[in-house]
């Protein structure tokens, strides 16, 4: 049976699974698709076109799918769509999208976000992800998988943020971060490899090693950003080709981005 508490308002036109919860004083809007297993904290909105999924967990006096924050806003049926296994601590605010970009802010699967979170419109968030607290997207951020960001962090419209990349404490993001790279300051300066992140997802010493190699080809060998690129290119094949798919992975972000890389 579905738990739903008696002070929550849930509008006759959403769509809840018979197994998802929610608390008291919550409303839900007539738009919004909620999938089985799903928790919904007191103290909740959640509106707009909004697509959840499965075995989500939301804390109490979040603001989910709002109406985004852009000022050409005018009411187009822009969209929030939210995977599965994903944890949103207190105080969290999730926009939909504009017309303007994709018309949808997405969020993927098993992602971490702590309280005071700000995911604004057009975002799109991969999967595996952790988001500290007080971390602040401005519209069209794009993040990969197993990134790691740290608390009081702000991201500028449209950058983009590698796979496996790290963000240190209240850093200012005004340059795409690459991925792998840990980085931190402001301004932004890329660090090191994420080594530590990547030893506990099971990459072995042979793939950390070639990525060491394209760190240091990218930051520290005084190449331009085009020399980087085909040294980077000139590693395939080592290690027995066992990194060969991480440097596809740097050289696919590399060649997308358009607001330049932090080095």
């Amino acid at each position: 049976m579905m738990a739903i508490h008696p002070t929550a308002i849930v509008d006759p036109g959403a769509q809840l699974d018979s197994s998802v919860e929610v608390g008291a004083y919550t409303l839900i809007g007539p738009h919004v698709t909620i999938g089985a297993g799903t928790k919904v904290g007191p103290h909740c909105v959640i509106e707009g076109h909004t697509s959840i999924g499965r075995d989500n967990r939301f804390f109490q006096f979040g603001s989910i799918g709002a109406a985004n924050q852009d000022k050409k806003y005018a009411g187009e049926p822009t969209r929030l769509v939210i995977g599965d296994r994903n944890t949103v601590r207190e105080f969290c605010t999730l926009n939909i999208g504009t017309v303007q970009d994709r018309g949808e802010t997405t969020v993927g699967d098993d992602n971490w976000i702590m309280a005071y979170c700000h995911l604004a419109h057009d975002c799109v968030i991969g999967n595996q992800n952790v988001l500290a607290n007080g971390v602040t997207f401005a519209g069209h951020v794009t993040v990969g998988d197993w990134v790691t960001i740290g608390g009081l962090t702000g991201i500028l419209q449209r950058m983009h943020i590698g796979d496996h990349a790290m963000i240190g404490f209240q850093a200012h993001v005004a340059q795409d971060v690459p991925p792998f790279m840990t980085v931190d300051g402001n301004p932004l300066a890329a660090r090191a490899v994420n080594v530590v992140g990547l030893k506990r997802r099971d990459f072995s010493a042979e793939r950390v090693g070639v990525i060491r190699q394209v760190y240091k080809l990218l930051y520290r060998s005084g190449h331009t950003l085009d020399e980087a690129r085909a040294a980077i290119e000139g590693l395939r094949g080592t290690e027995g080709g066992a990194a060969d798919g991480d440097i596809d992975t740097m050289l696919t972000f590399l060649a997308a981005s358009t607001r330049g890389i932090v080095r």
